[in-house]
This record gives structure tokens, C-alpha cells and sequence, in this order.
């Protein structure tokens, strides 16, 4: 009978500790359109797969009589599930208890679940839907926080760590989602700022609200702090599911792969049509993407920022793909201090995790402009350079159409290292347009041709002559720069190949302590 009696009251303490702040909290929660931490961790993981660790943790504070308000959990869920059966790490804040803040407590039980993480190389899932560090503790609250941000500084690199925004995250709270890989949020109830908007006006005197000033729209849009944004919170958590997919356990592992249903030999008439005859006309980037990759099917990081270039997800023969496109329906595809930054990042997580790299190119250049040299155009070209310079995975390049100047090189050229370079016939690769090579080489003789025929029918000549000689792959070709020209609808099985034949590619970096990439 005492037996029975310590299971009884194991079964009531759970549920108990299931309750989190009590049943009208929760249901003050769901009346704002929000999940409960359990329930979204059930949402997210495998059914029945999700265990729990440190239910029973109480905090330990005595100021301002904390110590007569006590809860099971203390505002954080955590422990470990899997996603189609593979094993990820998990913490959800809890707003039902003192409003998901975090005390010395929480930060102890996600510090556990992060380190567990780093032994086991798994990734990390956070569930982010707190009120920021709770004043009753103070210097241990903060002291909590910086606990979190070294494991996410150590564990940057090794496992994949997503951070997921489903409610307030405010103040010191924002630096651990921005030191993680993935930042998701909902259109509805998620903002991320440093300084609320009360603060705003008082130190700088703007109106501004909750959604403008952090709110998803303005993060996945303007600031590019979110790679994605969700209508609802199911629909991120689904997600979530989608993007761990693509993504190896930990730095150790090879990318995961998938039945593939699409055969590599698959050609696409398509292709060899879709670049428009006129230099200067656009297209979609997306609709090459689809035709080559398994079924069609990517995902983009960061759609609605930087839309002039294009990072996604997609499988080749089953196998998980980084691609890095220009996009010529969005500013011609030139590369600007956006675009720079957010490809560089991409590439960067690409090669931590040994996902490998293709790289789809059309650019006419950097974007030219004092607000983009006042930016500091320099340091982000460099940054994406640098990144596709230092990348070890095999990275494969096509040329689709533009390759001009500085812009072709920090594209993933050949002297970057690029394993294997290739372009379609109608592909130019040179320091810049006809127009604008023809206006420097020949200034000087079309200013004295004083007849305006005379002087049109000159330049159209030398525009055709250097057109000629650089208006088409051969030129690079023919010293290597360019491995092979392609025939267009032949570019899926070009590209499973390539990666094929450099699936057992090895290259190491110098050794050194790490690399002062240009920030």
C-alpha cells in the first residue's frame, strides 16, 4: 500500500507539473491564439517520443516573496523527442509561469539539454515565448542568460541549433535565437526587439509599434533577423520538421538522404529556352531551381529578404543540397550589402555541416550607389567571398547567363576553389557589358568621331567585337576557368554527377586558432 501511495503521488505531481501555471493561464494562452510548451513540443516531435527531464526543478529565490509562488518546471519544458525517428533536443518557455521569464533555474535545465545535445550531436530546438529575465532574481538571471548564449557560441558549428519565436522576446532574450542558425516566427503573437517601444519614444522620441519595430513581417522583410515566417504556430512546427530533414545530426555527419523517386537522367527542353535572347530582360531563377532539383521541390531560407538572391534546400538524387542563385527578376540580380550577407551565412552553414554546394550564377555586378559604399558594400562583397573561399564541400558552378567583374568572383569562380565549374552556351564571363567595356577601351577615339552615324556605327562595331570575344563560356573555357559548357535541359544530371564524383572530395584549411572573417 505505501508503494502504491509514492506512484499516486508521482501521477498527481506530473499532473501537476503538466499544468505548468494552471488551467485559466492556459486557457489565456489558447484565447490569444497560442499552444502551451508541451503542446507544441507534441506537435512538433514524433508522436509519443518526447521525454521530459526536470519536471520537478523549483526555483530558488526569497525575494519580493518568490519563495510562496513556486511551479513544477519553473517555466521551461525540455528534454529529447525525435523528428522522422531521428533525435533532437528540445526547451520550451512556458508563459503560464511568470511569464515564461527566465530565473537562474531555467537557464540550468536548458543549459543541460544544450550540453546533452553537444554529446550526443544532436540538434537543438528552442521554443522561445518568454517575458525576459525575471527581476525578482536579478544578477542570477542575468548570469542565466550568459550561460545559455556560451553553449549556443560553443555549440555554433558542431549541432544545428533553430529557434523558433511564438511569443514575446525582448532585451538580452534576443541574443540567444540570433547566435543560432534558424530564426522562425508567426505573423501573429512573435517580435523580437533589444528595446521595447516605450524605450523608442523616450530616448528617440519615435511612435512606433510592437509589429513595426519587431514584429515577423519586419524581420523576415527589412532586418532579415528571421529566415522564416509562419501564419500560425502549427505551420512553423511542421516546418521546423521540413528544415530538420535537409540537415545532418552534427558536424561529423554526412547530409541525410531520401528514396528518390525522379530519375538523374530527367532532361528538360525547358531550359534550353528560358534565358531570354535580350541580355536585359528578366527571368525566374526559381523555375531552373525546380526543373533540377528531385521533384521539384526546395526550400528557401529567407524568401522575402535579399530577394535578389535566392538560398534554398533541395535534393539531388536524395541527397540534401545548398544552392546559392542569382535572381533576375529582383534588381537584375546584382549582389548589394543584403544579399552579400545573407548568402555568405548560407554558405557558411553549408559548409559546417557538410552540406554540399551549388551555386547558380547570372550577376551584372555590385549594386553601385553611395547608400550601398556608405553601407560598407567592400566588407560584405568580402564576406561572401571569404565564406566561398574557406567552404571545404563540394561545391559545383553554373554559369546561366551574366558573370561580370568582382561579382563573378565572390560567385564560387574556380580560383575560389570551385570543384567543378560549369556554363551554358549563352553564358558571358568578363569584367563588365559590352557597353561599359566598349565606353573605357575606346573613349578617347569615339569622343573625336564628330558624324553621330560615324560615331553609332563605330561603337556598334567594337561592342560586336567585344561581344565576340566574351559574349559566350569559350573564352574561360579555353583556360580552364570553365570545366565544361553544358546543354541546358541536360543540367539535372550534370549536377548529380558532379556531386557524385565529389562525394568522396577531402580538403582541409590551414591550421590555425579560426579564420577574422570581415564583419
Amino acid at each position: 500500500m505505501e508503494n502504491q501511495g509514492k506512484v499516486k503521488k508521482l501521477i498527481d505531481l506530473r499532473a501537476q507539473a503538466r499544468l505548468g501555471g494552471g488551467q485559466k493561464r492556459i486557457d489565456s494562452q489558447h484565447s490569444k491564439g497560442k499552444m502551451t510548451a508541451r503542446e507544441r513540443i507534441n506537435m512538433m516531435l514524433d508522436e509519443c517520443s518526447f521525454e521530459e527531464l526536470d519536471m520537478f526543478v523549483t526555483h530558488r529565490c526569497v525575494n519580493f516573496g518568490m519563495e510562496q509562488e513556486t511551479y513544477l518546471g519553473d517555466g521551461v519544458v525540455t528534454g529529447f523527442g525525435t523528428i522522422d525517428g531521428r533525435v533532437v533536443y528540445v526547451f520550451a518557455q512556458d508563459f503560464t509561469v511568470f511569464g515564461g521569464s527566465l530565473s537562474e533555474t531555467m537557464s540550468q535545465k536548458i543549459c543541460k539539454v544544450m550540453d546533452m545535445a553537444m554529446k550526443v550531436g544532436a540538434p537543438v530546438i528552442g521554443i522561445n515565448d518568454s517575458g525576459g529575465a525575471r527581476i525578482q532574481e536579478g544578477a542570477d538571471a542575468l548570469a542565466g542568460y550568459s550561460e545559455i548564449f556560451e553553449r549556443n557560441i560553443l555549440a555554433s558549428g558542431v549541432v544545428p541549433q533553430i529557434s523558433l519565436i511564438f511569443g514575446p522576446c525582448a532585451g538580452g532574450a534576443v541574443y540567444s535565437p540570433a547566435l543560432t542558425d534558424f530564426i522562425m516566427m508567426t505573423e501573429q503573437n512573435s517580435y523580437m526587439f533589444i528595446t521595447g517601444p516605450k524605450v523608442v519614444k523616450s530616448v528617440t522620441n519615435e511612435d512606433v509599434s510592437v509589429d513595426q519595430l519587431g514584429g515577423a513581417n519586419m524581420h523576415s522583410r527589412k532586418s532579415g533577423v528571421a529566415h522564416f515566417k509562419t501564419s500560425t504556430e502549427e505551420e512553423c512546427l511542421q516546418l521546423t520538421r521540413t528544415l530538420i530533414s535537409y540537415i545532418p545530426q552534427n558536424n561529423m555527419e554526412n547530409v541525410p538522404e531520401v528514396e528518390c523517386t525522379d530519375p538523374i537522367n530527367r532532361l528538360d527542353d525547358v531550359l534550353n529556352s528560358i534565358v531570354p535572347d535580350n541580355p536585359n530582360k528578366p527571368y525566374d531563377m526559381k523555375e531552373i531551381i525546380r526543373s533540377i532539383a528531385d521533384n521539384g521541390d526546395f526550400l528557401e531560407v529567407q524568401p522575402l529578404y535579399a530577394q535578389n538572391i535566392i538560398c534554398c534546400f533541395v535534393r539531388f538524387n536524395g541527397k540534401s543540397t545548398g544552392i546559392i542563385a542569382n535572381q533576375p527578376k529582383f534588381l537584375a540580380g546584382v549582389l548589394d550589402c543584403d544579399a552579400s550577407r545573407k548568402a555568405a551565412r548560407f554558405v557558411r552553414f553549408c559548409d559546417a555541416f557538410n552540406i554540399p554546394i551549388l551555386t547558380l550564377v547570372d550577376v551584372p555586378g555590385f549594386l553601385p550607389g553611395t547608400g550601398q559604399e556608405y553601407a560598407g558594400i567592400i566588407v560584405h562583397g568580402a564576406k561572401l567571398m571569404f565564406a566561398y573561399g574557406e567552404a571545404t564541400v563540394p561545391k559545383v558552378t553554373i554559369t546561366i547567363r551574366k558573370s561580370y567583374g568582382g561579382a563573378h568572383i565572390v560567385m564560387s569562380c574556380k580560383q575560389l576553389r570551385g570543384d567543378l565549374n560549369y556554363a551554358w552556351p549563352n553564358a558571358e564571363i568578363a569584367v563588365m557589358g559590352a557597353s561599359g567595356a566598349v565606353e573605357v577601351l575606346e573613349g578617347k577615339a569615339i569622343a573625336k568621331i564628330e558624324n553621330a552615324d560615324e560615331k553609332s556605327a563605330y561603337i556598334l562595331e567594337k561592342e560586336t567585337e567585344y561581344k565576340d570575344k566574351f559574349a559566350n563560356p569559350y573564352a574561360a573555357a579555353a583556360r580552364g576557368y570553365i570545366d565544361d559548357v553544358i546543354e541546358p535541359r541536360n543540367t539535372r544530371f550534370r549536377v548529380i554527377r558532379a556531386f557524385e564524383t565529389l562525394s568522396t572530395k577531402r580538403l582541409t584549411n590551414p591550421l590555425k586558432k579560426h579564420d577574422n572573417i570581415p564583419l
